[in-house]
């Protein structure tokens, strides 16, 4: 008997404001920008990726390729995109 595997996007699952926040959270602590990248474009596709290209005044194949795994978006894009989502970048003196 074959397995038959089906792609997971975690998009379809992360609908809940507060779990999304989490995953950002998460993505953030991590340090990793390509993590933060990706989270922040799980998020984007969750929320509706048109509606954020018509709100942000990006093009959707931008808005994919910024915010992919390997996507590497402008603070520009960030401080379009953030506002759009409903969130906001805070800077804190480090411990």
């Amino acid at each position: 008997m074959t397995i038959e595997l089906k792609p997971f996007d975690a998009a379809q699952h992360l609908t809940d404001p507060e779990d999304q926040a989490e995953l950002l959270a998460d993505a953030f602590a991590s340090g990793d920008a390509s993590a933060i990248a990706a989270a922040i474009g799980i998020v984007a596709r969750a929320r509706g990726m048109t509606e954020l290209a018509n709100e942000t005044g990006i093009k959707r194949q931008a808005l994919y390729r910024a915010f992919s795994d390997q996507g590497n978006p402008t603070l520009e894009t960030l401080l379009k995109v953030l506002p759009a989502l409903g969130l906001r970048m805070r800077v804190e003196q480090a411990a």
